[in-house]
């Protein structure tokens, strides 16, 4: 058996009462030896510890805790010190530890004040502990809010298309991690009026990789681009891309706090295009050439021209509210042809007969035939790379 008791108090003060109960001067040799393994045993002591224990009781008749006292340096700086410190901060602005020195040495040696004696020989490395003791917080402390980090990067509103195309959704999906690499990361892009769609692969959502994807995909677009929107990520928002899209001429806007349907129609497309046929499962970033090609060359044109969508029709109700009814679907392709003066938006190299003869190349089941076995294709070559 092991006994153990919650502390040294405890202990001694047992230890005191079994010696003073059983009169352990008075005992013999042999009831002593028991006494000595007796309290050893219940208190958990050592042997030399009983033996202290034991000898304090026969010098002063009693056991008594002895009281540590760490010892301690005599401290140079006292508490009016560090009073006088935090005053002389308070007073300047709390300025840097040099600066401070020299205020303090001068207020004794120019000025003759008596109280900075001590301080005008202190240390750069005692200011800053002095500064560091709850002493010298309490007398100086300064409270400032958290200021908010400012990028003046884009418009914080909803974009306003008016009917017209152009004006591009943006939003990033990422492919899963797997042992702490990351998968690809997919950039979609869906134009508000017609739901023209674009998407790329890319192996990082960095500047250095993003800036030409986002330029190749701005160029799959068969429309003048006029407004860029995205939530606010920093991939969209930093300076490399608003130089970008300064150049072309497109204005950036990003979405507003507290307004979760500002980029809805991305994020929908984001389920029912890209996890719909390529999942949520990791892909290697590795891969991320192949999957812009999949999306160049089959993907993307059967989305704008073979998949029809829902295109949302609206009722004004008064008072600023809008009701949207979703009872007809349309190729994008159908849907950029209502738009007023769509061909006059077109860009300079595509004109009307050319996306015509596009749209007419193949039907909508031959082309979903061929995406479907592209993509079959690209998951071979995945899963092959893997093995």
């Amino acid at each position: 058996m092991e006994f153990a008791a919650q502390g040294r108090a405890e202990i001694y003060g047992w230890g005191g009462r079994i010696l003073v109960h059983d009169e352990y001067p008075r005992q013999g040799k042999a009831d002593k030896g028991l006494l000595w393994r007796y309290v050893e045993k219940i208190t958990g002591l050592s042997r030399a510890q009983v033996t202290r224990l034991i000898k304090s009781y026969l010098e002063t008749g009693r056991v008594k805790v002895a009281e540590y006292k760490r010892h301690q340096l005599a401290a140079r700086y006292t508490k009016a010190d560090v009073d006088l410190l935090a005053y002389v901060d308070r007073a300047h602005g709390n300025l840097s530890g040099p600066a401070t020195r020299r205020i303090l040495a001068r207020e004794f040696e120019v000025y003759g004040q008596a109280a900075y004696e001590r301080l005008a020989r202190i240390s750069l490395a005692q200011i800053y502990r002095l500064r560091a003791t709850a002493g010298y917080r309490k007398r100086n402390a300064s409270y400032e809010p958290t200021r908010p980090t400012v990028i003046a990067i884009g418009a914080r509103r909803r974009p306003q298309p008016n009917g017209q195309p152009g004006y591009l959704r943006i939003d990033t999906v990422h492919q899963g991690d797997f042992d702490g690499a990351k998968g690809v990361y997919h950039i979609n892009a869906v134009d508000e009026v017609t739901q023209w769609q674009v998407r790329a692969a890319t192996p990082k959502i960095s500047e250095w990789w993003l800036i030409p994807v986002m330029g190749a995909m701005l160029a799959q677009f068969r429309f003048e681009i006029r407004g860029f929107h995205s939530d606010n990520g920093s991939e969209y928002i930093n300076y490399d891309v608003s130089r970008l899209l300064g150049e072309l001429l497109i204005e950036q806007t990003k979405s507003r706090s507290r307004h979760s349907n500002d980029n809805g129609l991305v994020e929908a497309k984001n389920g029912a295009v890209i996890r719909k046929h390529l999942g949520y499962g990791y892909i290697d970033a590795q891969h991320a050439e192949e999957i812009t090609r999949f999306y160049r060359e089959r993907r993307n044109p059967y989305v704008n021209f073979h998949r029809p969508c829902t295109a949302p029709e609206l009722q004004h109700l008064g008072k600023g509210k809008i009701k949207r009814a979703y009872r007809r679907w349309a190729t994008p392709y159908e849907l950029l042809q209502e738009a007023a003066g769509w061909e006059e938006r077109l860009r300079p190299e595509i004109t009307a007969a050319h996306l015509h003869t596009q749209a007419g190349a193949q039907t909508d089941t031959e082309a979903t035939i061929l995406m479907q076995e592209a993509k079959r294709d690209l998951f071979r070559r995945i899963a092959r790379k893997i093995v």
